[in-house]
């Protein structure tokens, strides 16, 4: 993210210049992340623009379906192939390998990206053997929210209050921040403290094995163990703390591509709600800049103001090491 962020600054002249201000407009053709405050403490915050330079809500203004860019207000159904349905925006919230929880901040204006805490002190998810931190690029899709109000028809139990969860598996370890195309694959029912919280499973459209998966079946036959895995981290990553094993829907057992369609429709069906303001959000902040439907629409003036109340980018700090520990849970 750190070449992307650099694409978003002014470049030099000359033919270097040129080619990397070329370089710039198309990475200016879609999203930029931009790092404020110390990254470990509490004031850290990733904030996004789009391709005009404009600052955006990740959470509310990145279309859900990749191609509908220039989309304003509420999206209108389309006449849509496939294909279509299926290449959705994912935002990276947390790169793989690494352990430090990052999050869309729901209920902060423009939900920027920040750690989630703990009595003041920062949060990381426990390395339970054999994973170390995070197992695949962990994120959200935008445009959708899991309504605590709404009983799933199949899990029983409400939703989360979140945006839905995206387990990316492709072969690149992404950028916190980096918006990127992902074809869904299927979807796995994690019972939290009674809440539905779906976990997509997806790859990165871009990924040199991409056209090789088009269903859950194919993790299985390409990616032997992966789904396991998935299950087993799931299951056990809050035992560390002192919690007790996650729950599954279904006995654990993943759904297809298409039944996980039918969830992102539902819970993109209750974002419009919410966004219209036709339900209660609580304490979810609905700020945006683009969704020109909505009576929660900011001008730029006022993002921008939003986004300088930060403090500027601050060196990072050295990790607490908290997240190098290795837990042996014996299963």
């Amino acid at each position: 993210m750190r070449g992307l962020l650099g694409l978003c600054q002014a470049v030099g002249g000359g033919r270097a210049g040129a080619l990397l201000a070329g370089a710039a407009r198309r990475a200016m053709a879609g999203f930029c992340a931009e790092e404020r405050g110390r990254p470990g403490s509490q004031d850290f915050r990733v904030f996004f623009k789009n391709g005009a330079g404009h600052y955006i809500s990740p959470f509310h203004d990145i279309p859900l379906r990749v191609g509908t860019e220039k989309d304003s207000g509420i999206p209108t159904k389309k006449a849509r192939s496939n294909d279509d349905e299926n290449l959705l925006h994912m935002v990276v919230e947390v790169p793989r390998w690494t352990n430090a929880k990052m999050e869309i901040a729901t209920e902060e204006p423009l939900n920027p990206i920040k750690q989630d805490m703990k009595h003041g002190k920062p949060r990381y998810v426990a390395n339970v053997f054999p994973h170390k931190g995070y197992i695949w690029n962990y994120g959200a899709l935008p445009q959708t929210w899991e309504d605590p109000h709404h009983k799933d028809k199949d899990t029983g139990c409400c939703g989360d209050n979140d945006p839905i969860d995206v387990c990316e598996i492709g072969s690149k370890v992404l950028s916190r921040g980096e918006v990127v195309p992902v074809k869904i694959l299927g979807v796995l029912a994690l019972i939290d403290q009674g809440e539905t919280d779906w976990k997509l499973i997806a790859i990165n459209a871009n990924d040199p094995e991409a056209d090789k998966f088009h269903d859950i079946d194919d993790v299985q036959k390409f990616k032997p163990g992966y789904l396991e895995a998935t299950v087993h981290w799931l299951r056990f990553y809050k035992v560390p703390e002192g919690k007790p094993e996650n729950k599954f829907a279904f006995s654990g057992e993943f759904k297809n591509k298409a039944f996980a369609l039918e969830v992102i429709k539902s819970a993109h069906e209750c974002w419009k709600v919410l966004l219209m303001k036709k339900c209660d959000g609580g304490a979810i902040n609905c700020t945006n800049a683009q969704v020109c439907d909505s009576p929660f629409r900011c001008t730029q003036e006022e993002a921008r103001s939003l986004v300088e109340s930060v403090s500027p980018a601050a060196p990072s700090k050295e990790s607490s090491g908290e997240e190098q520990a290795w837990h042996f849970l014996g299963k």
